[in-house]
């Protein structure tokens, strides 16, 4: 069943049009994803579609009765609001109950005892103090665990998380969101697609995270400024249509242009007499000449870039501790890096990933320990806030502020401006001003900066922000070729399983774990721990930084307590099923389902914190 149709959109900004003639259907619970090129418009569409602009043509349509949400990527949140307050602003009834009940509870002893029992009943009668436990679940897997802070307290990345909570409460018919994964940490991100996944809604999102597409959507959407591709599969079957559909593309493109070198001679000719059958010739040259220029300008070809020398000594990190309010990010953390070695970070949000980094690049000093750098080493830093760009210059001055020309990897030289094709910047975008760059321009440029200055050391944080899936597989094909160290902080699970070689993992003690093996294989020794079946023999995998080529034996005492661990776990495994079906009993005490819904966050934390611990106790057992 259909219940949004959009009809021939259009949407254009001063000169530049963004798509035309643009049409999409959506089904009853289909998952569809919308991908495009950066600045063709997928966020624009998207605001159509839940009637926050209005396009230039066409028009949007939505079945009767059904309900809809909307998750921007910035959301307009009241700041004087509780996050309960906002998580239960809705239109639906229950919601609405449940949002008066809080805020009566928030009075205290100065809440009208009336109209308190008033509320209490109405909630009994719709049955909804699930809802009220779904909330605080849901929060607490979004990382939002103070649930007294008003909204004008939070971060921008909190603010977002409650946007997308609100939504996954109200559940409506139709959810569009706008970069959903944006703000999560890599658990929040695996737990969203596993939630989404079971939804029985219709579901349009945005997102460049091909593992979270391929587990999520059912139909990707690509968009481009003409018209809308639609592919009924995953991620995967999306690339090997897309793949089939462009060498069909290619052909017609060839046909085309053969046959244009003929009417080309004929138009010159400027026939005189406009018949009927020759003004049909010169409207078919004008479509065959479009069909001619739009063969594919993607650079296929690989670069690597001769990068400065590196010497025997690199980079050492030795016994380095960080607090931070009190709070250890950084504790004892010990490496030798290695030539060639590919490295990347995981951790919570607020674990000391960035810290780390600034500490490295000397932006921040380590409370303990040293830190020293070989004396050939060329660091190249990008921060997740990027490098200020002058808005008054053109990229390609940009550009040749750093190098006229690159030295590559087979001794040859290529001009700027090659790169910058390469990198998806034509001839003619390169003579724009920065001031004129979409977001996703800017964040590509800023990130071109970095690499045009030929560094043997990369360290980049969250470069994967705001790029386009074509660029993502550009720059994951460079630094595959890339010959130097490449330390990485990345939500992207699938640009990190392509580049790393192991992995570093942030612990709530500040403790670091080193994984053998890309970000895949650290989730599955944790799944394979949570299902019970973690062997001694498989315990190996995990080792401490300080120890990789030293065991250290348990003590007495810690062997007692890696035993007693697993049982501990294993309790409040059972524990957290118990409280989850208590939460979801709608007969419950209100005042005890808000006891239990406490109880229930704090759970999940002792969880997490032992099952690092007995990872660390599993290694040195082994």
């Amino acid at each position: 069943m259909n219940i949004l149709t959009g009809e021939s959109l259009g949407k254009s900004f001063s000169e530049k049009s963004l798509f035309e003639g643009i049409s999409i259907s959506l089904q009853k619970n289909q998952k569809s994803a919308l991908i495009a090129a950066n600045g063709v418009g997928k966020s624009t569409l998207l605001r159509i579609l839940a009637g926050k602009e209005t396009a230039d043509s066409g028009k949007v349509s939505i079945r009767n009765s059904v309900t809809m949400g909307y998750l921007e990527q910035e959301p307009a949140l009241d700041s004087n609001s509780g996050i309960m307050e906002v998580i239960f602003e809705s239109s639906s009834p229950v919601l609405k109950a449940l949002g008066r009940y809080e805020s009566l509870i928030d009075l205290g002893e100065l809440a009208d005892k009336n109209e308190l029992q008033e509320t209490i009943d109405l909630i009994d009668s719709l049955g909804a103090w699930d809802h009220e436990s779904k909330a605080r679940e849901i929060l607490s897997k979004l990382g939002i665990q103070d649930l007294d802070r008003t909204i004008g307290t939070l971060s921008g990345g909190q603010k977002k998380r409650v946007a997308l909570a609100r939504l996954l409460v109200e559940e409506p018919d139709l959810l569009l969101l706008d970069e959903p994964t944006n703000h999560l940490d890599l658990d929040m991100i695996e737990w969203l697609e596993s939630y989404l996944g079971k939804l029985n809604k219709t579901i349009l999102l945005i997102s460049h995270d091909r593992y979270f597409l391929e587990g999520v959507c059912d139909t990707i959407l690509e968009l481009t400024p003409d018209r809308l591709y639609s592919y009924q599969g995953d991620y995967a079957y999306f690339l090997e249509k897309k793949d089939e559909r462009e060498f069909r593309e290619g052909r017609e493109i060839d046909k085309a242009n053969n046959l244009l070198r003929t009417e080309l001679e004929w138009m010159r000719r400027q026939p005189k007499a406009r018949s009927t059958k020759q003004k049909a010739r010169i409207d078919s040259f004008y479509d065959l000449e479009k069909k001619a220029g739009s063969a594919k300008t993607e650079d296929k070809m690989q670069i690597t870039m001769q990068m400065s020398r590196m010497g025997s000594k690199i980079l050492e990190l030795e016994n380095v501790c960080k607090e931070l309010g009190g709070r250890k990010l950084i504790h004892d953390l010990s490496h030798v890096f290695k030539r060639g070695e590919k490295i990347g970070i995981v951790g919570k949000n607020g674990s000391g990933k960035s810290t780390l980094l600034n500490m490295i690049m000397g932006l921040v000093k380590p409370d303990a320990g040293r830190i020293r750098a070989g004396e050939t080493m060329k660091f190249g830093y990008f921060s997740q806030e990027g490098l200020k760009l002058p808005a008054d210059k053109r990229v390609i001055e940009v550009a040749r502020d750093i190098a006229e020309y690159i030295e590559t990897g087979n001794g040859n030289y290529m001009n700027v401006t090659k790169f910058l094709e390469h990198f998806r910047f034509s001839p003619s975008n390169q003579y724009n001003f920065v001031s004129k760059l979409s977001g996703g321009e800017k964040r590509r440029l800023q990130l071109l900066t970095v690499l045009l200055q030929s560094p043997n050391f990369l360290i980049l944080d969250e470069p994967t922000n705001d790029l386009d899936i074509v660029t993502l597989n550009l720059l994951e094909e460079f630094l595959i070729g890339y010959e130097g160290c490449l330390l990485l902080v990345t939500h992207d699970r699938y640009f990190m399983d392509k580049l790393v070689d192991h992995v570093f993992v942030l612990t709530d003690g500040g403790k670091v774990l080193d994984i053998h093996g890309n970000y895949s294989t650290y989730r599955d020794a944790i799944n394979n721990f949570e299902k019970k079946s973690i062997k001694q023999d498989e315990a190996p995998l995990v080792n401490d930084t300080r120890n990789r080529n030293r065991k250290e034996k348990l003590s007495y005492k810690e062997q007692q307590e890696y035993q007693s661990l697993e049982v501990e776990i294993s309790n409040l495994e059972n524990e957290k099923i118990q409280l989850e079906n208590k939460m979801s009993d709608t007969s419950s005490n209100p005042d005890e389902i808000h006891k239990t819904s406490l109880r229930y966050g704090d759970v999940c934390k002792l969880i997490d914190d032992k099952t690092t611990r007995w990872l660390e106790l599993a290694e040195r057992a082994s």
